[in-house]
């Protein structure tokens, strides 16, 4: 049997046929990593030693039938801004190295608890904040089709553990657009629930309003069958919805809604996609008309401004958050560095703060700080509240019109490591089509929706699907009948 050509779902099956083990699985993964990591470099923290006896756990629940989830024995990775019990979780942040967290975060829990093996953390954008995995303070995440390009972010590390075959499936986040673009431009599925759908409650907070704990996965069952087991009400996050939680892998099984409609955002395709990425689009467009969808246009017009507002209010928000790292509670410290002297209590703060954020932490703190101070919360801060709600309001009148809407996920292919690091309002702009729909609230997912060649290497295009309210059922519902007319979801990367 091929481990490689498994996936979550495939490899459940395998686990209760007993033609392979959970301690089986762990040491494939485990392999992988030590044999690619170090060229792809997606993982911070490997812990081999408690995935394996994690993996033992799982066998012999197997065996006794104990459980019988999806997630029982199969190995994933976690992005490290997720708190995970007795490992380091750092938000690749040199202010957090060495950080132990004291406890798992819900998701991390729910998992656990089921017997999924989690073989490490993965590396990201410092505190989420970043669309290219550049901004980590520890290293360079490559993208595994191509490793002289960016894996995205800022979930990029979890994106490229998942598209190296180094582990089944991954958790990330995605606050503006930070695992549905990483998913694009690995050629994976990526979701992002409902905000409220899955529990915050262990998430380092980036934007409170938007914060959502997603999913990175090969297909849209595997994207299914997490949802369903990690989503549902927290009483330690007082924003997660008292929503009942439907089988999703149950619904996707009765196949796609009939005669369902796929909005196209007109105001999206009128931003400059890429020739490779545009052709791509409409031949999913093309495809989803012989499916027997009615393609509708719809307006947003008040979409296009999704990023201006979501870049007031992700930093006003993060300054506040930020806040808690001042050297004395957890964390890097300029108090008890051997050669530090601080001179006072303010010193503390400055010096651990100057040194232990990098360059894209300051830059937002400052952005943040500015948009709430007096004199400038009403032009800034109040405004942009204001348009998120008419946004809020335009994509409700849409779902009036149609079952789910449609965009690329990312204007363009995968870009060079060091192409656009240097020029933030580019990078912002990586969020384009993604921003509106984070702060509406929307569940969406990326899904690969082909090839195309640039520089002589294949890159992967991911198509965005966004779905209403709680309605990922439908959601996943038209993203998989696209999935079954196709075999992008099967094409591995050459390592």
């Amino acid at each position: 049997m091929d481990i490689s050509e498994l996936d979550l779902t495939t490899a459940h099956k395998k686990l209760l046929e007993k033609e392979v083990t959970s301690v089986e699985l762990t040491e494939y993964c485990l392999d992988r990593i030590k044999k690619h990591d170090s060229k792809v470099k997606a993982f911070v923290t490997v812990s081999k030693e408690e995935a394996l006896e994690e993996a033992a756990k799982a066998d012999q629940m197997i065996a006794s039938e104990e459980r019988s989830s999806y997630l029982t024995g199969v190995p994933y990775s976690a992005k490290d801004v997720i708190m995970t019990e007795g490992l380091e979780t750092t938000a690749s942040s040199n202010i957090l190295k060495g950080y132990k967290s004291s406890y798992d975060a819900t998701g991390i829990k729910k998992i656990k608890k089921q017997g999924g093996v989690l073989l490490g953390k993965t590396n990201c954008d410092a505190f989420a904040h970043g669309a290219s995995t550049e901004n980590s303070d520890f290293f360079v995440t490559k993208n595994p089709w191509d490793q002289t390009r960016v894996p995205g972010g800022s979930s990029g590390g979890s994106a490229a553990s998942v598209a190296a075959g180094e582990a089944f499936y991954s958790l990330g986040t995605d606050t503006g657009g930070s695992i549905r673009q990483p998913a694009s431009f690995c050629g994976l599925v990526g979701l992002k629930p409902t905000y409220g759908r899955v529990s915050r409650n262990g998430l380092i907070s980036m934007t409170s309003s938007t914060d959502c704990l997603s999913i990175v996965t090969r297909d849209i069952n595997d994207a299914a069958v997490v949802l369903e087991n990690i989503a549902g009400e927290d009483i330690k996050d007082a924003t997660c919805a008292r929503e009942p939680v439907p089988s999703f892998s149950a619904g996707l099984r009765q196949g796609p809604p009939s005669n369902f409609k796929i909005g196209l955002p007109k105001e999206f395709f009128e931003e400059n996609i890429s020739p490779e990425v545009q052709e791509k689009i409409e031949q999913a467009i093309k495809q989803f008309k012989e499916l027997g969808a009615e393609i509708v246009e719809v307006n947003l017009p008040s979409a296009p401004l999704g990023v201006a507002v979501y870049y007031i209010l992700t930093p006003s928000e993060l300054s506040s958050n930020l806040e808690r790292f001042d050297g004395i509670r957890y964390g890097y410290s300029a108090a008890t560095d051997k050669d530090q002297t601080p001179a006072d209590l303010f010193e503390v703060y400055t010096k651990t703060r100057g040194q232990g954020f990098g360059d894209e932490a300051k830059r937002r703190i400052m952005m943040g700080t500015f948009a709430l101070s007096s004199g400038y919360f009403d032009a800034y801060y109040l405004k942009a509240s204001k348009v998120r709600t008419i946004i809020i309001k335009e994509f409700k009148q849409a779902f009036k019109e149609v079952d789910v809407l449609l965009s690329p996920t990312s204007p363009h292919l995968p870009f060079k490591i060091g192409e656009q690091i240097d020029d933030p309002l580019t990078m912002y702009l990586e969020d384009i089509f993604l921003s509106a729909v984070s702060l509406a609230g929307l569940p969406a997912v990326s899904i690969n929706c082909g090839f195309a060649t640039k520089d002589g290497t294949e890159l992967p295009v991911g198509m965005q699907l966004i779905g209403n309210h709680f309605d990922e059922t439908k959601l996943l519902q038209v993203a998989k009948v696209y999935e079954q007319m196709n075999t992008w979801h099967k094409k591995r990367p050459e390592l």
